[in-house]
């Protein structure tokens, strides 16, 4: 685009920033005209991409142009997290944000990307809290109980993990935090083990994805207490919160969505509307809830304000247990 000299000659007496801002505008206004990636943290054909492909799906109708999930896995989400965090603020690329490498990998290891000033949050798409479940041999049947139980014990009731500082693990240390009680934490490389340890009596507890333990639930095999998200889930509404007993207990491993810092505005807000015309599809309410997921569909102040929430909650937790993953 050529610029007439008068124009010109007013740009060039401007800081470049803010030669910059008088032209992103324009930018804003034509967006998008071109592909735009979504970039995903995670692996094709896994439980992220249950959300992050029918939602691409849709805003590639909603927007007109492309919009094409791009799976980046490897380093827990955070190869992902700060490819996105380089990215030119243009809009064509989009990230597909977990609480991991967002809000809880900042607080126990190196990163190289800043959540609160590198990206700009667009929405949060849904809560996905966990279970907490015993083995049937655990004669305790709500939390109250088996923390007394575990007061008792010897030796220690046992817990698994995918592994330290994975939300499976946090969640043991963050019930041993509030309840004071001690329990020994067993870290296994993923869910298939450990699950298939306390169905045969060698690992008396967990807190799991609902998807994994439900057949388990159902069938009476694994006994559900509560569930982590900060209120009853609706895939099983009979069970408490953690937060019930323990005010201020949440862990969620919640989905959604940010751009790199100076994205326009205009584009935020229009992403932020794609994406809860998307998330209110009834195939897509239908789907997100048959997998244990809360449909959320925040505000961009209100998913910043939970970002800011749980980078403070996982710092306490991190001061507090020492953990450290390196």
């Amino acid at each position: 685009m050529s610029l007439n000299p008068t124009r010109r000659a007013i740009l060039s007496a401007l800081p470049l920033g803010l030669a910059a801002s008088a032209i992103r505008p324009v930018a804003a206004q034509s967006w998008p005209n071109r592909p735009i990636r979504f970039i995903s943290p995670w692996p094709p054909g896994g439980p992220a991409d249950l959300i992050s492909r029918p939602l691409s799906d849709r805003l590639t109708q909603t927007l007109g142009q492309p919009f094409i999930t791009e799976n980046r896995p490897g380093g827990g989400g955070m190869i992902a997290t700060a490819l996105a965090a380089r990215a030119a603020p243009d809009g064509y690329t989009v990230l597909f944000s977990q609480a991991s490498p967002s809000v809880i990998s900042p607080n126990f290891q190196a990163v190289s990307y800043d959540t609160q000033k590198d990206f700009a949050p667009v929405t949060q798409l849904v809560s996905s809290g966990l279970v907490f479940v015993v083995r049937p041999g655990i004669e305790a049947r709500t939390v109250p109980e088996l923390v007394e139980l575990a007061k008792r014990a010897k030796p220690e009731l046992t817990f698994g993990s995918i592994g330290p500082a994975s939300t499976t693990h946090l969640a043991g240390e963050l019930l041993m935090l509030k309840s004071s009680v001690k329990l020994l934490h067993v870290p296994y490389t993923g869910s298939t083990q450990p699950i298939t340890d306390m169905l045969a009596g060698r690992l008396d507890m967990g807190f799991w994805n609902v998807g994994a333990v439900m057949p388990f639930i159902q069938s009476g095999q694994l006994r559900p207490l509560a569930v982590t998200s900060a209120k009853r889930s609706s895939r099983l509404p009979e069970l408490p919160a953690m937060a019930e007993f323990y005010p201020g207990f949440e862990v969620n491993s919640w989905y959604g969505v940010m751009v790199p810092s100076a994205t326009p505005q205009l584009i935020i807000d229009r992403l932020y509307q794609a994406f809860i015309e998307a998330l209110k599809q009834p195939e897509n309410v239908a789907r997100l809830k048959e997998n244990g997921l809360e449909i959320e569909g925040t505000t961009p102040d209100q998913f910043r304000q939970k970002i800011v929430d749980d980078l403070k909650l996982w710092q306490g937790v991190a001061q507090a247990t020492g953990i450290r993953v390196t």
